[in-house]
Protein backbone atom coordinates (compact mmCIF):
# COMPACT_ATOMS: atom_id res chain seq x y z
CA UNK A 1 0.00 0.00 0.00
CA UNK A 2 1.61 3.32 -0.99
CA UNK A 3 2.61 5.77 1.73
CA UNK A 4 0.39 8.82 2.31
CA UNK A 5 1.07 11.78 0.10
CA UNK A 6 2.04 14.12 2.97
CA UNK A 7 4.56 11.59 4.34
CA UNK A 8 6.27 11.19 0.94
CA UNK A 9 6.48 14.96 0.40
CA UNK A 10 7.71 15.57 3.94
CA UNK A 11 10.46 12.97 3.74
CA UNK A 12 11.69 14.40 0.45
CA UNK A 13 11.78 17.93 1.83
CA UNK A 14 13.73 16.79 4.90
CA UNK A 15 16.30 15.07 2.68
CA UNK A 16 17.82 18.24 1.33
CA UNK A 17 21.15 16.66 0.44
CA UNK A 18 19.53 14.03 -1.78
CA UNK A 19 16.95 16.33 -3.41
CA UNK A 20 18.29 15.83 -6.91
CA UNK A 21 18.09 12.07 -6.65
CA UNK A 22 14.59 12.21 -5.25
CA UNK A 23 13.32 13.51 -8.59
CA UNK A 24 13.71 9.98 -9.97
CA UNK A 25 11.67 8.44 -7.14
CA UNK A 26 8.15 7.27 -7.80
CA UNK A 27 5.68 9.74 -6.37
CA UNK A 28 1.99 8.88 -6.18
CA UNK A 29 -0.12 10.52 -8.81
CA UNK A 30 -1.68 13.75 -7.60
CA UNK A 31 0.92 14.47 -4.90
CA UNK A 32 2.37 17.42 -6.81
CA UNK A 33 0.62 20.03 -8.88
CA UNK A 34 3.36 22.39 -10.06
CA UNK A 35 1.13 24.47 -12.30
CA UNK A 36 -1.91 24.67 -10.05
CA UNK A 37 -2.67 27.60 -7.74
CA UNK A 38 -1.65 27.53 -4.10
CA UNK A 39 -4.99 27.55 -2.29
CA UNK A 40 -3.83 26.79 1.23
CA UNK A 41 -4.21 30.49 2.27
CA UNK A 42 -7.66 30.87 0.69
CA UNK A 43 -6.54 34.01 -1.05
CA UNK A 44 -9.13 34.76 -3.72
CA UNK A 45 -11.69 37.52 -3.68
CA UNK A 46 -15.17 36.54 -4.82
CA UNK A 47 -18.00 38.58 -6.20
CA UNK A 48 -19.13 39.32 -2.63
CA UNK A 49 -15.80 41.06 -1.94
CA UNK A 50 -14.08 39.25 0.90
CA UNK A 51 -15.36 35.63 0.77
CA UNK A 52 -13.59 32.73 -0.82
CA UNK A 53 -13.82 31.84 -4.46
CA UNK A 54 -14.94 28.20 -4.24
CA UNK A 55 -13.92 27.26 -7.76
CA UNK A 56 -10.62 25.66 -6.66
CA UNK A 57 -11.51 24.10 -3.32
CA UNK A 58 -10.97 20.64 -4.78
CA UNK A 59 -7.25 21.29 -4.53
CA UNK A 60 -7.35 22.33 -0.87
CA UNK A 61 -6.32 18.85 0.33
CA UNK A 62 -2.92 19.05 -1.37
CA UNK A 63 0.15 19.22 0.90
CA UNK A 64 1.75 22.58 1.60
CA UNK A 65 4.89 21.77 -0.38
CA UNK A 66 3.79 22.18 -3.97
CA UNK A 67 7.19 21.64 -5.57
CA UNK A 68 8.94 18.46 -4.36
CA UNK A 69 11.96 19.17 -6.53
CA UNK A 70 12.00 22.93 -7.19
CA UNK A 71 13.95 24.07 -10.21
CA UNK A 72 17.28 25.82 -9.71
CA UNK A 73 17.29 29.60 -10.25
CA UNK A 74 17.96 30.63 -13.85
CA UNK A 75 21.63 30.89 -14.71
CA UNK A 76 23.11 34.36 -15.08
CA UNK A 77 24.88 35.61 -18.16
CA UNK A 78 28.57 34.97 -18.29
CA UNK A 79 29.49 38.60 -17.66
CA UNK A 80 27.61 38.85 -14.38
CA UNK A 81 29.00 38.37 -10.90
CA UNK A 82 28.44 34.98 -9.27
CA UNK A 83 26.24 35.20 -6.16
CA UNK A 84 27.85 34.52 -2.82
CA UNK A 85 26.87 31.67 -0.53
CA UNK A 86 24.54 33.92 1.48
CA UNK A 87 22.76 34.96 -1.71
CA UNK A 88 22.25 31.46 -3.08
CA UNK A 89 19.10 30.82 -1.04
CA UNK A 90 16.24 31.78 -3.36
CA UNK A 91 12.69 31.89 -2.10
CA UNK A 92 10.84 28.61 -2.48
CA UNK A 93 8.98 27.85 -5.68
CA UNK A 94 5.20 28.02 -5.26
CA UNK A 95 5.24 29.26 -1.69
CA UNK A 96 6.21 32.77 -2.82
CA UNK A 97 3.35 32.94 -5.32
CA UNK A 98 0.88 31.98 -2.61
CA UNK A 99 2.33 34.58 -0.27
CA UNK A 100 2.04 37.34 -2.87
CA UNK A 101 -1.62 36.63 -3.52
CA UNK A 102 -2.69 35.80 0.01
CA UNK A 103 -5.71 37.69 1.28
CA UNK A 104 -3.83 39.73 3.94
CA UNK A 105 -1.13 40.78 1.49
CA UNK A 106 -3.60 41.71 -1.25
CA UNK A 107 -5.77 43.77 1.05
CA UNK A 108 -2.67 45.53 2.44
CA UNK A 109 -1.61 46.33 -1.14
CA UNK A 110 -5.10 47.60 -1.99
CA UNK A 111 -5.17 49.87 1.06
CA UNK A 112 -1.72 51.21 0.20
CA UNK A 113 -2.79 52.04 -3.36
CA UNK A 114 -5.98 53.69 -2.12
CA UNK A 115 -4.03 55.71 0.42
CA UNK A 116 -1.61 56.94 -2.24
CA UNK A 117 -4.46 57.92 -4.58
CA UNK A 118 -2.67 58.59 -7.86
CA UNK A 119 -3.85 59.31 -11.38
CA UNK A 120 -5.67 56.70 -13.48
CA UNK A 121 -3.83 54.64 -16.07
CA UNK A 122 -4.68 53.98 -19.69
CA UNK A 123 -8.01 52.37 -18.73
CA UNK A 124 -9.07 55.59 -16.92
CA UNK A 125 -10.09 53.61 -13.82
CA UNK A 126 -9.72 55.71 -10.69
CA UNK A 127 -8.48 54.38 -7.37
CA UNK A 128 -11.91 55.04 -5.85
CA UNK A 129 -13.54 52.75 -8.38
CA UNK A 130 -11.03 49.93 -8.00
CA UNK A 131 -12.48 48.13 -4.97
CA UNK A 132 -16.01 47.71 -6.46
CA UNK A 133 -14.45 46.53 -9.72
CA UNK A 134 -12.35 43.92 -7.93
CA UNK A 135 -15.39 42.42 -6.20
CA UNK A 136 -16.78 41.37 -9.58
CA UNK A 137 -13.63 40.72 -11.62
CA UNK A 138 -10.85 39.56 -9.27
CA UNK A 139 -11.55 35.79 -9.62
CA UNK A 140 -11.01 36.05 -13.38
CA UNK A 141 -7.85 38.15 -12.92
CA UNK A 142 -6.48 35.62 -10.43
CA UNK A 143 -7.23 32.74 -12.78
CA UNK A 144 -5.28 34.48 -15.56
CA UNK A 145 -2.39 35.16 -13.20
CA UNK A 146 -2.26 31.50 -12.11
CA UNK A 147 -2.44 30.23 -15.69
CA UNK A 148 0.15 32.70 -16.93
CA UNK A 149 -2.18 34.38 -19.42
CA UNK A 150 -2.48 37.74 -17.65
CA UNK A 151 -1.00 40.63 -19.62
CA UNK A 152 -0.40 43.94 -17.81
CA UNK A 153 -1.72 47.07 -19.48
CA UNK A 154 0.84 49.51 -20.89
CA UNK A 155 1.67 52.44 -18.62
CA UNK A 156 0.45 55.92 -19.42
CA UNK A 157 3.39 58.19 -20.19
CA UNK A 158 3.40 61.59 -18.46
CA UNK A 159 6.14 64.18 -18.12
CA UNK A 160 6.92 66.49 -15.21
CA UNK A 161 9.44 69.34 -15.14
CA UNK A 162 12.81 68.66 -13.51
CA UNK A 163 14.04 71.08 -10.84
CA UNK A 164 17.17 71.83 -12.89
CA UNK A 165 15.34 72.14 -16.21
CA UNK A 166 14.17 69.61 -18.78
CA UNK A 167 11.49 67.01 -18.24
CA UNK A 168 11.27 63.70 -16.43
CA UNK A 169 9.20 60.91 -17.94
CA UNK A 170 6.97 58.94 -15.60
CA UNK A 171 4.86 55.86 -16.23
CA UNK A 172 1.41 55.59 -14.63
CA UNK A 173 0.22 51.95 -14.42
CA UNK A 174 -3.46 51.12 -14.15
CA UNK A 175 -4.93 50.93 -10.66
CA UNK A 176 -5.20 47.13 -10.93
CA UNK A 177 -1.57 46.75 -11.97
CA UNK A 178 -0.50 49.01 -9.11
CA UNK A 179 -2.20 46.67 -6.64
CA UNK A 180 -0.52 43.59 -8.13
CA UNK A 181 2.89 45.27 -8.22
CA UNK A 182 2.45 46.51 -4.67
CA UNK A 183 1.57 42.99 -3.53
CA UNK A 184 4.72 41.63 -5.18
CA UNK A 185 6.87 44.40 -3.69
CA UNK A 186 5.54 43.78 -0.17
CA UNK A 187 6.69 40.16 -0.32
CA UNK A 188 10.01 40.77 -2.08
CA UNK A 189 11.22 43.65 0.11
CA UNK A 190 11.75 41.42 3.22
CA UNK A 191 13.67 38.98 1.00
CA UNK A 192 16.03 41.49 -0.61
CA UNK A 193 16.29 44.40 1.83
CA UNK A 194 18.33 42.64 4.57
CA UNK A 195 21.03 41.89 1.97
CA UNK A 196 21.39 45.49 0.77
CA UNK A 197 24.34 47.63 1.81
CA UNK A 198 24.09 49.74 4.94
CA UNK A 199 25.16 52.71 2.78
CA UNK A 200 22.06 52.44 0.59
CA UNK A 201 19.31 54.74 1.89
CA UNK A 202 16.79 55.22 -0.92
CA UNK A 203 13.32 53.64 -0.86
CA UNK A 204 14.07 51.29 2.01
CA UNK A 205 12.03 50.73 5.17
CA UNK A 206 13.41 52.63 8.15
CA UNK A 207 15.80 54.70 6.01
CA UNK A 208 15.58 58.27 4.76
CA UNK A 209 17.33 61.01 2.85
CA UNK A 210 18.30 62.70 6.12
CA UNK A 211 20.17 59.58 7.19
CA UNK A 212 22.07 59.64 3.89
CA UNK A 213 23.05 63.28 4.40
CA UNK A 214 24.24 62.61 7.95
CA UNK A 215 26.32 59.65 6.76
CA UNK A 216 27.94 61.86 4.11
CA UNK A 217 28.61 64.55 6.74
CA UNK A 218 30.38 61.97 8.91
CA UNK A 219 32.66 60.95 6.02
CA UNK A 220 33.59 64.59 5.40
CA UNK A 221 34.29 65.02 9.13
CA UNK A 222 36.69 62.05 8.94
CA UNK A 223 38.83 63.95 6.44
CA UNK A 224 37.34 62.83 3.12
CA UNK A 225 37.01 66.33 1.71
CA UNK A 226 36.45 65.46 -1.96
CA UNK A 227 33.14 64.17 -3.35
CA UNK A 228 32.80 62.02 -6.48
CA UNK A 229 29.39 62.56 -8.08
CA UNK A 230 28.46 59.66 -10.38
CA UNK A 231 25.51 60.59 -12.60
CA UNK A 232 23.70 57.65 -14.19
CA UNK A 233 22.28 58.81 -17.50
CA UNK A 234 18.51 58.19 -17.54
CA UNK A 235 18.94 55.24 -15.19
CA UNK A 236 15.31 54.12 -15.10
CA UNK A 237 15.12 54.19 -18.91
CA UNK A 238 18.42 52.38 -19.56
CA UNK A 239 18.21 49.27 -17.35
CA UNK A 240 18.56 46.09 -19.41
CA UNK A 241 15.87 43.57 -18.57
CA UNK A 242 18.12 40.48 -18.81
CA UNK A 243 20.68 41.94 -16.44
CA UNK A 244 18.02 43.02 -13.96
CA UNK A 245 16.06 39.74 -14.03
CA UNK A 246 19.25 37.75 -13.48
CA UNK A 247 19.75 39.63 -10.23
CA UNK A 248 16.15 39.13 -9.15
CA UNK A 249 16.52 35.40 -9.83
CA UNK A 250 19.41 35.17 -7.39
CA UNK A 251 16.92 35.13 -4.53
CA UNK A 252 13.63 34.30 -6.24
CA UNK A 253 13.17 30.93 -7.93
CA UNK A 254 9.37 31.03 -8.28
CA UNK A 255 8.92 31.05 -12.04
CA UNK A 256 5.46 32.59 -11.90
CA UNK A 257 6.72 35.56 -9.86
CA UNK A 258 9.68 36.04 -12.21
CA UNK A 259 7.41 35.80 -15.24
CA UNK A 260 5.01 38.38 -13.83
CA UNK A 261 7.82 40.84 -13.05
CA UNK A 262 9.24 40.39 -16.53
CA UNK A 263 5.87 41.10 -18.11
CA UNK A 264 5.56 44.32 -16.16
CA UNK A 265 8.98 45.37 -17.44
CA UNK A 266 7.89 44.61 -20.99
CA UNK A 267 4.37 46.06 -20.73
CA UNK A 268 5.29 49.06 -22.84
CA UNK A 269 3.99 52.61 -22.72
CA UNK A 270 1.02 54.39 -24.25
CA UNK A 271 1.95 57.67 -25.94
CA UNK A 272 -0.76 59.64 -27.76
CA UNK A 273 -2.87 56.51 -28.07
CA UNK A 274 -0.05 54.42 -29.58
CA UNK A 275 1.56 51.56 -27.65
CA UNK A 276 5.34 51.58 -27.67
CA UNK A 277 7.28 48.45 -26.75
CA UNK A 278 9.75 48.54 -23.85
CA UNK A 279 13.02 46.82 -24.74
CA UNK A 280 14.76 48.20 -21.65
CA UNK A 281 14.14 50.32 -18.57
CA UNK A 282 11.75 50.31 -15.63
CA UNK A 283 8.96 52.92 -15.60
CA UNK A 284 9.26 55.48 -12.81
CA UNK A 285 6.06 55.68 -10.86
CA UNK A 286 5.35 51.97 -10.43
CA UNK A 287 5.43 50.34 -6.96
CA UNK A 288 8.06 47.85 -8.13
CA UNK A 289 10.45 50.38 -9.62
CA UNK A 290 12.20 51.49 -6.38
CA UNK A 291 12.90 47.91 -5.29
CA UNK A 292 14.14 46.91 -8.74
CA UNK A 293 16.49 49.90 -8.84
CA UNK A 294 18.01 48.88 -5.51
CA UNK A 295 18.39 45.29 -6.71
CA UNK A 296 20.11 46.49 -9.87
CA UNK A 297 22.55 48.79 -8.07
CA UNK A 298 23.32 46.45 -5.19
CA UNK A 299 26.27 45.09 -7.18
CA UNK A 300 27.67 48.62 -7.33
CA UNK A 301 27.38 48.91 -3.54
CA UNK A 302 29.19 45.61 -3.06
CA UNK A 303 31.96 46.66 -5.42
CA UNK A 304 32.44 49.96 -3.60
CA UNK A 305 32.54 48.15 -0.27
CA UNK A 306 35.06 45.64 -1.64
CA UNK A 307 37.32 48.52 -2.64
CA UNK A 308 36.98 50.08 0.81
CA UNK A 309 35.36 53.35 -0.34
CA UNK A 310 33.28 55.71 1.79
CA UNK A 311 30.09 56.19 -0.18
CA UNK A 312 26.41 57.03 0.08
CA UNK A 313 23.74 55.94 -2.38
CA UNK A 314 20.14 57.10 -2.54
CA UNK A 315 18.44 55.28 -5.44
CA UNK A 316 20.53 56.26 -8.48
CA UNK A 317 22.18 59.21 -6.68
CA UNK A 318 25.73 58.07 -5.79
CA UNK A 319 28.41 59.98 -3.87
CA UNK A 320 31.86 58.62 -3.05
CA UNK A 321 34.07 60.55 -0.61
CA UNK A 322 37.86 60.51 -0.97
CA UNK A 323 40.80 62.50 0.41
CA UNK A 324 42.22 64.11 -2.75
CA UNK A 325 41.17 65.26 -6.18
CA UNK A 326 43.52 62.79 -7.84
CA UNK A 327 42.00 59.90 -5.91
CA UNK A 328 38.54 61.15 -6.88
CA UNK A 329 39.37 61.16 -10.58
CA UNK A 330 40.74 57.65 -10.30
CA UNK A 331 37.62 56.45 -8.46
CA UNK A 332 35.31 58.09 -11.00
CA UNK A 333 37.08 56.33 -13.86
CA UNK A 334 36.89 52.97 -12.07
CA UNK A 335 33.21 53.28 -11.19
CA UNK A 336 32.34 54.40 -14.71
CA UNK A 337 34.05 51.33 -16.16
CA UNK A 338 32.28 49.02 -13.69
CA UNK A 339 28.84 50.47 -14.42
CA UNK A 340 29.25 50.38 -18.16
CA UNK A 341 30.97 47.00 -18.46
CA UNK A 342 29.33 44.97 -15.71
CA UNK A 343 25.90 46.53 -15.23
CA UNK A 344 25.49 47.90 -18.77
CA UNK A 345 24.48 51.31 -17.40
CA UNK A 346 25.71 54.45 -19.18
CA UNK A 347 27.29 57.24 -17.12
CA UNK A 348 26.77 60.88 -18.05
CA UNK A 349 30.32 62.34 -18.24
CA UNK A 350 29.04 65.93 -18.40
CA UNK A 351 27.23 65.72 -15.06
CA UNK A 352 29.64 63.38 -13.27
CA UNK A 353 32.32 65.32 -11.43
CA UNK A 354 34.91 65.47 -8.64
CA UNK A 355 34.39 68.49 -6.36
CA UNK A 356 35.45 69.70 -2.93
CA UNK A 357 32.97 68.61 -0.29
CA UNK A 358 32.29 72.25 0.57
CA UNK A 359 30.85 72.92 -2.90
CA UNK A 360 29.34 69.51 -3.72
CA UNK A 361 25.75 68.78 -2.73
CA UNK A 362 23.79 65.64 -1.94
CA UNK A 363 19.99 65.41 -1.95
CA UNK A 364 19.67 69.20 -1.81
CA UNK A 365 22.15 69.72 1.05
CA UNK A 366 25.73 70.94 1.17
CA UNK A 367 28.42 71.15 3.84
CA UNK A 368 30.46 73.92 5.42
CA UNK A 369 33.29 74.14 7.92
CA UNK A 370 32.41 76.42 10.87
CA UNK A 371 35.12 78.26 12.79
CA UNK A 372 34.70 76.12 15.88
CA UNK A 373 35.58 72.97 13.94
CA UNK A 374 33.54 70.08 12.67
CA UNK A 375 31.28 69.96 9.62
CA UNK A 376 27.90 71.67 9.33
CA UNK A 377 24.98 70.99 7.00
CA UNK A 378 23.56 73.77 4.85
CA UNK A 379 20.84 74.11 2.24
CA UNK A 380 22.12 73.85 -1.32
CA UNK A 381 21.96 76.78 -3.73
CA UNK A 382 19.56 75.12 -6.16
CA UNK A 383 16.88 74.32 -3.55
CA UNK A 384 17.04 77.94 -2.36
CA UNK A 385 16.56 79.17 -5.94
CA UNK A 386 13.57 76.84 -6.42
CA UNK A 387 12.12 77.97 -3.11
CA UNK A 388 12.32 81.61 -4.16
CA UNK A 389 10.69 80.79 -7.48
CA UNK A 390 7.75 79.15 -5.69
CA UNK A 391 7.39 82.04 -3.23
CA UNK A 392 7.38 84.51 -6.12
CA UNK A 393 4.38 82.71 -7.61
CA UNK A 394 2.52 82.69 -4.28
CA UNK A 395 3.30 86.35 -3.56
CA UNK A 396 2.86 87.81 -7.02
CA UNK A 397 0.98 91.10 -7.09
CA UNK A 398 -1.40 90.09 -9.90
CA UNK A 399 -2.82 87.16 -7.94
CA UNK A 400 -6.12 88.72 -6.87
CA UNK A 401 -6.84 86.94 -3.58
CA UNK A 402 -7.24 88.11 0.00
CA UNK A 403 -4.17 88.26 2.19
CA UNK A 404 -5.60 85.47 4.37
CA UNK A 405 -5.74 83.10 1.37
CA UNK A 406 -2.24 84.12 0.30
CA UNK A 407 -0.80 83.59 3.78
CA UNK A 408 -2.41 80.16 4.09
CA UNK A 409 -0.92 79.06 0.75
CA UNK A 410 2.50 80.33 1.84
CA UNK A 411 2.22 78.56 5.19
CA UNK A 412 1.53 75.22 3.51
CA UNK A 413 4.58 75.60 1.32
CA UNK A 414 6.79 76.79 4.19
CA UNK A 415 5.81 73.84 6.38
CA UNK A 416 6.60 71.36 3.63
CA UNK A 417 9.89 73.01 2.67
CA UNK A 418 11.09 73.31 6.25
CA UNK A 419 9.96 69.77 7.01
CA UNK A 420 12.74 68.56 4.72
CA UNK A 421 15.38 71.28 4.98
CA UNK A 422 15.18 71.80 8.76
CA UNK A 423 18.07 69.31 8.91
CA UNK A 424 20.39 72.19 7.95
CA UNK A 425 22.52 73.52 10.80
CA UNK A 426 22.97 76.97 9.29
CA UNK A 427 20.07 79.35 9.99
CA UNK A 428 21.26 82.04 7.56
CA UNK A 429 19.16 80.75 4.67
CA UNK A 430 15.97 80.73 6.75
CA UNK A 431 16.49 84.22 8.20
CA UNK A 432 17.23 85.68 4.76
CA UNK A 433 14.16 83.96 3.32
CA UNK A 434 11.95 85.52 6.00
CA UNK A 435 13.23 89.05 5.32
CA UNK A 436 12.73 88.65 1.59
CA UNK A 437 9.25 87.11 1.97
CA UNK A 438 7.96 89.87 4.27
CA UNK A 439 9.22 92.55 1.93
CA UNK A 440 7.34 90.94 -0.94
CA UNK A 441 4.15 90.85 1.13
CA UNK A 442 4.59 94.52 2.05
CA UNK A 443 4.91 95.23 -1.65
CA UNK A 444 1.60 93.41 -2.24
CA UNK A 445 -0.08 95.52 0.42
CA UNK A 446 1.13 98.75 -1.17
CA UNK A 447 -0.17 97.71 -4.58
CA UNK A 448 -3.54 96.76 -3.03
CA UNK A 449 -4.01 100.29 -1.72
CA UNK A 450 -3.66 101.60 -5.31
CA UNK A 451 -4.55 105.31 -5.04
CA UNK A 452 -3.14 108.04 -2.74
CA UNK A 453 -6.42 108.41 -0.83
CA UNK A 454 -6.45 104.75 0.19
CA UNK A 455 -2.76 104.88 1.08
CA UNK A 456 -3.27 107.90 3.35
CA UNK A 457 -6.19 106.20 5.05
CA UNK A 458 -4.34 102.92 5.70
CA UNK A 459 -1.09 104.58 6.81
CA UNK A 460 -3.01 106.63 9.38
CA UNK A 461 -4.74 103.46 10.65
CA UNK A 462 -1.31 101.89 11.12
CA UNK A 463 -0.25 104.81 13.32
CA UNK A 464 2.28 106.43 10.98
CA UNK A 465 3.19 110.10 11.65
CA UNK A 466 1.17 112.58 9.59
CA UNK A 467 4.33 113.97 7.96
CA UNK A 468 5.23 110.52 6.62
CA UNK A 469 1.65 109.94 5.50
CA UNK A 470 1.60 113.12 3.40
CA UNK A 471 5.13 112.51 2.09
CA UNK A 472 4.65 108.94 0.94
CA UNK A 473 0.98 108.71 -0.06
CA UNK A 474 1.50 110.35 -3.42
CA UNK A 475 5.06 109.18 -4.14
CA UNK A 476 5.98 107.90 -7.57
CA UNK A 477 8.68 105.59 -6.27
CA UNK A 478 8.38 101.88 -6.97
CA UNK A 479 6.54 99.48 -4.68
CA UNK A 480 9.65 97.39 -3.98
CA UNK A 481 11.51 100.47 -2.68
CA UNK A 482 8.54 101.54 -0.56
CA UNK A 483 8.31 98.02 0.89
CA UNK A 484 11.91 98.25 2.07
CA UNK A 485 11.65 101.71 3.66
CA UNK A 486 8.31 103.15 4.79
CA UNK A 487 6.37 99.89 5.01
CA UNK A 488 9.17 98.26 6.96
CA UNK A 489 8.09 100.55 9.82
CA UNK A 490 4.37 100.62 9.03
CA UNK A 491 4.07 96.81 8.66
CA UNK A 492 6.65 95.32 11.07
CA UNK A 493 7.20 91.63 11.72
CA UNK A 494 4.57 91.67 14.48
CA UNK A 495 1.96 92.68 11.90
CA UNK A 496 2.64 89.56 9.83
CA UNK A 497 2.66 87.39 12.93
CA UNK A 498 -0.84 88.71 13.63
CA UNK A 499 -1.81 87.77 10.06
CA UNK A 500 -0.83 84.17 10.86
CA UNK A 501 2.29 84.01 8.69
CA UNK A 502 4.59 81.15 9.69
CA UNK A 503 8.11 82.24 8.87
CA UNK A 504 10.90 79.97 7.65
CA UNK A 505 13.08 80.46 10.71
CA UNK A 506 10.27 79.90 13.23
CA UNK A 507 9.14 76.76 11.41
CA UNK A 508 12.70 75.38 11.29
CA UNK A 509 13.28 76.17 14.97
CA UNK A 510 10.06 74.43 15.97
CA UNK A 511 10.89 71.30 13.97
CA UNK A 512 14.44 71.05 15.29
CA UNK A 513 13.24 71.51 18.86
CA UNK A 514 10.59 68.80 18.60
Amino acid sequence: MPAPIGAVAGSIVRSARTRQKSAEAVVPVGSVNREGPNIRRADLWSGSGGHLDRSHLANASQPDEEAVNPAEPPAERSDLAVPTASEAQPAGDGELWGEVFSRPNLFAALRRVERNHGAPGVDQMTVDGLRPWLKDHWPEVRRQLDEGTYRPAPVRRVTIPKPDGGERELGVPTALDRVIQQAIAQVLVPIFDPQFSSQSFGFRPGRSAHQAVRAARDFVAEGYHWAVDVDLERFFDQVQHDVLMARVARRVSDKRVLRTIRRYLEAGTMVDGVKQASAEGTPQGSPLSPLLSNIMLDDLDRELERRGHRFVRYADDVRVYVKSQRAGERVLAGITEFLQQRLKLPVNPKKSSVQPASTATILGFGFYFPRGGGVGIRVGDKPVARMRQKVRRLSRRRWRVTMAVRVEALNRFIRGWCGYFSLADSSTTFIAADKWLRRRLRQVRWVEWKVPKARRHNLRKLGMPEADVRRWAGTSKGSWRIAGTLLHRALPNAYWDAQGLSGFWVCRHRLRSA
